[in-house]
């Protein structure tokens, strides 16, 4: 079962193992928005004044929308929370979150909530289908974060996975992280031609000539899903599909993730005859996700309306607050390049209120005052937008996407991509579509899915029943650790000397694991070994340090941070052992989570060891 934890819209899928090219797509969910289609539902959780788990997704945004607004502010409301693991620099298990009335709760257990909600969900699901209770034992789950996450914030979501009862830490192979842009590309992999739009073909595809919009593809393509929406079972064919028939060994092509919070990318070179994906380039990316518009139209709205109506409207009405966006949702959807008809957004009652209220003049008075261009006040209350206002809306982001893109094409290992795939929620804005068509387009085929939103959990479920299918990554860090090196007069500083017992040493080196960009094989491990200080010593904690640079000397050097520890178990080895122990540690880098494990050497016996980029 994969679970796709987006920053706005959530969802999970699954096959059986003994039909694996079955995915089925969870239920439709209740309450759904006009203008969105609702496989997934929103990422919103909503705790009672208690702070107990009350509901999540529509259920809990509708309930939390019909309180009183004298009982709604005691009420603990969250959404697009996902986006607090990329941007706080320093991850722990006591990070908070903060909800739509002020009030901080920890992050791990809104995270938890989340995720045991949908274990719930499926299992149940699960249980319907097969006629019987589904334990939690039978299931491999699988959760997918964004591949240019640092390690914390990977092990921040397996952590709160254990809280929420779907694995454990003696049980960790139960749940698998997965990379979003490498679940998309295993899917896309497995694409036939009718089942993507290729924006620069000008042949007709699927029946339709390309004179016809990008949108009215789109639009057929809906009606196609919807029809088969009931069924919610996606064939996912044995055989590479068509598009793969084009792609010889050695090709390579990019995977564009844009979700709600970040766009992160992954350039993939097929290995033959398995179709094994080999990574060429680190992921990379930012934080560009279609936020940044909703970003844009809170910066409009406090153009118009002033900031600190703003802010006080969004304390003092956090529900009508949330109407207002998703009434802003539904418009932005319909943006597009060739639109000439203006974009209308209703305003709450309670906006126009409050306004009035708080500033003692019409919110119309305020548009006309605030002589900011394209958007009008409307005679049946509503914002009318023209379409230039909502495209200005897209621009900065769209702008640091291509940017972005544009970086990582010109890297020397990013030459000759034959395709560019653009998966993920994002992708579905046409606005978007078309400024990477226009970029990029010269240089590659730009090919979007047609379920884009659903490319992500349908390429986890994949990647769960075959974790093995990409067996190259490259390490986005340089890893390594801290040691004493006998010192060298000449090539070591002097004030790194250390002299002790007549030895001299120099302190503080580097030692490295493995480089920024280093290509990693799957299983390949880096081997070390370590000797207790003392026979006695029952603990050996080793520090690891990380950089962006290739080559570093010292720990001490600028760039270089402290970023985790590695943590040998000595106890309950034998006591008879020779005095001098030699620990054997074998560290993985190839895979989505970095992996360790250690043996006494004069024994075999395997040590306990653990790898903690969180509490350290």
């Amino acid at each position: 079962v994969a679970i796709d934890f987006g920053t706005t819209s959530s969802g999970y899928a699954y096959s059986f193992t003994k039909e694996p090219e079955c995915i089925h797509v969870m239920r439709r969910w209740e309450g759904g928005d006009p203008g969105v289609s609702n496989q997934k539902t929103p990422t919103t959780i909503l705790l009672t004044p208690e702070r107990k788990f009350h509901s999540f997704g529509y259920a809990a945004r509708d309930f939390y929308h019909d309180l009183d607004p004298t009982e709604s502010k005691h009420w603990l409301y969250f959404e697009k929370f996902k986006m607090k693991l990329h941007t706080t620099g320093n991850l722990t298990m006591e990070t908070d979150l903060t909800a739509a009335n002020g009030k901080k709760v920890k992050a791990l257990e809104i995270f938890a909530y989340a995720l045991q909600f949908f274990k719930e969900q499926a299992l149940k699901e699960l249980s319907d289908q097969g006629g019987s209770d589904f334990e939690n034992t039978e299931v491999r789950w699988v959760i997918t974060v964004p591949a240019i996450w640092k390690q914390p914030a990977k092990q921040f979501m397996r952590q709160a996975a254990y809280k929420a009862g779907m694995a454990s830490p003696e049980n960790p192979e139960q749940l698998i992280i997965a990379l979003e842009p490498e679940a998309a590309s295993i899917y896309c992999r497995k694409l036939r031609l009718h089942q993507m739009i290729d924006l620069s073909s000008r042949a007709p595809v699927n029946g339709y000539s390309p004179s016809d919009t990008i949108g009215t593809g789109f639009t057929q393509g809906k009606e196609h899903v919807r029809r088969n929406r009931q069924s919610r079972t996606f064939m996912v064919e044995n055989v590479i599909g068509e598009i793969w028939s084009e792609l010889e060994e050695g090709d390579r092509y990019i995977v564009v993730d844009s979700g709600g919070g970040t766009v992160d990318m992954t350039v993939h070179q097929i290995r033959l005859p398995e179709g094994h994906l080999k990574e060429l380039y680190k992921a990379t990316g930012g934080p560009y996700g279609s936020l940044g518009v909703d970003y844009e139209f809170e910066k409009l709205l406090c153009k118009i309306f002033g900031e600190d109506f703003i802010e006080q409207f969004k304390i003092k009405r956090p529900a009508a607050w949330v109407d207002l966006m998703i009434a802003f949702e539904s418009r932005k959807r319909a943006a597009a390049p060739d639109r000439t008809n203006p974009l209308n957004i209703t305003l709450p009652f309670s906006f126009i209120d409050y306004y009035k209220k708080f500033r003692g003049h019409s919110v119309e008075h305020a548009l006309r005052k605030s002589n900011v261009d394209f958007v009008k006040w409307s005679s049946q209350g509503m914002l009318r937008m023209s379409p230039d206002a909502m495209n200005a809306l897209f621009k900065p982001t769209i702008d640091q996407i291509v940017q972005h893109l544009s970086e990582v094409f010109d890297k020397p290992e990013v030459t000759n991509v034959k395709f560019l795939f653009l998966v993920g929620g994002f992708a579905e804005s046409p606005l978007l579509q078309q400024a990477v068509q226009s970029a990029f387009g010269s240089r590659c085929r730009v090919i979007i899915p047609q379920d884009v939103g659903l490319t992500i959990l349908k390429g986890a479920v994949l990647f769960g029943l075959d974790p093995a299918v990409i067996k190259v990554r490259r390490s986005p860090l340089t890893y390594g650790v801290g040691v004493l090196n006998r010192f060298v007069e000449g090539k070591h500083p002097p004030e790194k000397l250390l002299v002790k017992d007549g030895t001299r040493w120099c302190t503080d080196v580097f030692d490295k694991f493995i480089s920024a960009d280093q290509s990693v094989a799957l299983g390949e491990t880096v081997t070390r070994s370590y000797t207790p200080a003392k026979p006695s010593q029952l603990v050996i904690v080793i520090n690891i340090y990380s950089s962006e640079q290739d080559n570093v000397s010292f720990i001490t050097e600028p760039g270089v941070k402290k970023c985790g520890t590695l943590r040998l178990d000595l106890t309950g080895t034998d006591a008879s052992v020779p005095s001098r122990r030699e620990i054997k540690t074998l560290m993985q880098f190839g895979d989505t989570e970095i992996k360790a494990m250690a043996v006494d050497v004069a024994t075999s016996k395997s040590v306990k060891v653990g790898i903690d980029f969180l509490n350290y």
